[in-house]
């Protein structure tokens, strides 16, 4: 019997420099080359600037009273001074929390705490969020209370800093963090930091609810930048459009630290996807290289405005977060240039890529597999057992490397739950490997919803939804659609003689939690399909609407 067992064995050494340690050596080496240019912002930063960004910035919030593995948390939408801060705290050996920008204040508390965060930095709003506003609801007094910052429900904070000119009470500027170092540089200890220092941590949507804080060190996330942007084609000198999200590997790893693996240029459209932004990005700084999850590129695509730009400088780029159906593939290679286009799989547990296609895979690998294994990493398929199965056999995926997390932020219970004592990283994802080493994920062990490249946790949004006074117990599915990949549905019963609509339902949600996280779809029943022992078939529940909204659909037609 062939073993479901595969060892990435080909690629670049991996290297046990700091982010810090390689932004410096590219500073000298390229201190010319544009290292991010920020389109919307009108921002452009050559390695050296960027350097000088992140050394100020690291200088005074170690003047600031951060110590080495202090937390420090960033909420903002994709900007400049979200990379300058990324840069800057592994230089300072602080580590930097992400924050999702669609976050309300009762997430946004729960992160904080769960890392106690000493300090946070934010955007002044984007959207329809304010900022500031928010997070004064945690701190009040923020913008009117100069000094010291006191605030029961975040006690571990202490500095706020926002990317805005001007601040008021408690509130320091990016600005003003850069003077302090500036003043402060030459009096401050040298630091030694190590690959092996965490240097971040990303709260993602688990089975149980609340987000869990994944704790990611230097080795982990550069290693796996450079060997994701190697993989890609990604050479020095290549321009790549990133309008995925900061705050997500795929965009702080795959995205800022794959371009500086490759000495190329980050180009950040907007602060967060438009089609119009980013061909307008692609055309007028010659972008090689594209990311995004697949209905990014059908957005773009299906645009009224696609012919108006000159998308002929992209060669490649990558997709992830969900399949690209082959249609779509074959629009990306051809209407957008993107013959190289590469396909990734992974998780944030992972740093976050374990398997991607190659430039030159066919077609059909790009479309039904998420590739083969990355260099210097194992996987295995086991089954409930936790024994390899036959080469071609489905089970769940395991990865052991460089690239599996230190564990959950002080959460060794759920750490045990899914990372080995001999590094087996079980991730819940069914898989088959076929003996070409292509990997094809074929479904879910866990409960998570992927939407639109978004893990959620059909649990935190059943428990929230408990809160509303007419629901007497909820349960809530992902189900396929054409878009986004999948879409929340809620199934509610109601408790007797109350009275709600789908309508009253989203509204209770809207402002509470992250919009992408309000069901889509929302049935009111009598109650679930269950087995004898009591347990809620949701697999029942997903083919039920499946064929509902296929017969909704014909009957459209």
């Amino acid at each position: 019997m062939q073993p479901s067992y595969v060892h990435g064995n080909a690629g670049p050494a991996l290297t046990a420099r700091t982010i810090g340690v390689l932004l410096d050596e590219l500073a000298e080496a390229h201190g010319d080359r544009d290292a991010l240019v920020s389109v919307a912002q009108g921002i452009r930063w050559s390695y050296a600037d960027l350097r000088s960004e992140a050394d100020r910035l690291a200088a005074g919030l170690r003047a600031l009273g951060l110590n080495r593995g202090d937390r420090l948390a960033i909420w903002s939408p994709n900007r400049a001074e979200w990379t300058a801060i990324q840069y800057a705290a592994a230089k300072a050996g602080v580590i930097l929390v992400t924050i999702n920008p669609a976050y309300r204040v009762g997430e946004l508390e729960h992160v904080l705490n769960a890392a106690s965060c000493a300090a946070i930095a934010i955007a002044p709003c984007f959207k329809s969020s304010d900022y500031v506003a928010m997070l004064e609801e945690l701190v009040p007094g923020l913008r009117t209370n100069a000094g010291a910052i006191s605030a029961p429900r975040v006690p571990s904070l202490r500095h706020v800093i926002v990317f805005a000119d001007e601040a008021t009470g408690a509130l320091r500027t990016y600005r003003d963090v850069q003077r302090i170092g500036d003043d402060a540089s030459s009096s401050l200890p040298a630091l030694e930091l190590q690959a092996e220092d965490p240097i971040n941590i990303q709260f993602t949507s688990g089975t149980t609810g609340k987000p869990k804080g994944v704790t990611l060190t230097h080795h982990n996330i550069l290693n796996n930048g450079i060997q994701t942007g190697m993989r890609a084609g990604i050479t020095e000198g290549d321009r790549v459009c990133i309008p995925v999200p900061m705050f997500h590997c795929f965009g702080m790893v795959v995205g800022n630290l794959a371009c500086l693996g490759r000495a190329a240029t980050a180009v950040y459209p907007g602060e967060a996807f438009d089609p119009v932004e980013a061909m307008g990005a692609i055309a007028t700084e010659r972008c090689t290289h594209l990311y995004g999850v697949p209905t990014m590129m059908i957005a773009i695509l299906g645009h009224e405005r696609f012919g108006e730009f000159d998308l002929g400088s992209l060669r490649g780029g990558i997709m992830g977060g969900a399949p690209c159906p082959a249609e779509t593939m074959k629009a990306v290679m051809s209407e957008l240039h993107m013959t190289e286009v590469t396909i990734i799989y992974g998780m944030t547990e992972t740093s976050p890529v374990s398997f991607q296609t190659c430039p030159d895979d066919p077609v059909d690998a790009r479309v039904n597999t998420v590739g083969r294994v990355m260099p210097h990493l194992e996987v295995r398929i086991v089954d409930e057992n936790d024994r390899i199965v036959p080469l071609g056999g489905s089970g769940q995926l395991c990865t052991r490397g460089y690239s599996v997390m230190s564990g959950y932020w002080n959460d060794p219970e759920r750490t045990q739950e899914v990372l080995a004592d001999d590094g087996w990283m079980h991730t819940g994802d069914l898989a088959t490997i076929d003996a070409q080493g292509y990997c094809r994920i074929i479904g879910r062990s866990k409960d998570i919803v992927i939407r639109g490249g978004e893990n959620i946790s059909p649990r935190e949004i059943e428990e929230f939804l408990y809160r509303h006074p007419a629901v007497r117990d909820v349960q809530v599915i992902g189900i396929p659609d054409v878009r986004l990949g999948e879409e929340l549905c809620a199934w509610i019963i109601l408790k007797s003689g109350a009275d709600a609509d789908a309508d009253s339902i989203r509204e209770f949600c809207r402002g509470q939690i992250s919009h992408f996280k309000i069901p889509r779809h929302i049935r009111f029943v009598d109650g679930f399909p269950m087995t004898t022992s009591g347990k809620v078939q949701k697999f029942l529940m997903r083919e039920q609407m499946i064929a509902e909204l296929a017969a909704t659909e014909g009957r459209a037609r």
